[in-house]
């Protein structure tokens, strides 16, 4: 690759953040791993027209941009992906009280050694 490419390559990169930037129009990666809908979802979903899309100029390429507030009320929307939510919550709940019970049995290990230490 010689500098005239990677410049115009740079030059369409910095074009398209300058677009993007403030913009609700994100990749699809950003908009995957910001709602928990997979890529090929976020595809079968602007493909159906449930959510709009737009190909913009890319550094690599064409680049499928979708609007990150339909994407997250269509994800809303969807009973698989709520469920999805939902129970990462509950896990990430369970964790935590995990993680509190570890911490008040430390105190009461270090509690009983500072005892028998006496």
């Amino acid at each position: 690759m010689d500098w005239e490419d990677r410049l115009d390559e740079w030059e369409l990169e910095v074009e398209l953040n300058a677009q993007l930037e403030g913009s609700d129009w994100v990749t699809l990666d950003r908009a995957a791993a910001q709602t928990g809908a997979s890529r090929a979802v976020l595809r079968t979903w602007y493909r159906s027209g449930q959510i709009p899309s737009r190909l913009v100029d890319g550094p690599h390429g064409p680049q499928r941009l979708v609007p990150l507030a339909s994407v997250a009320a269509r994800a809303e929307a969807s009973p698989r992906l709520r469920h999805t939510a939902e129970r990462r919550l509950a896990e990430q709940a369970q964790l935590e009280i995990l993680r509190h019970r570890i911490d008040q049995l430390e105190l009461r290990l270090a509690a009983l050694e500072q005892r028998d230490n006496a």
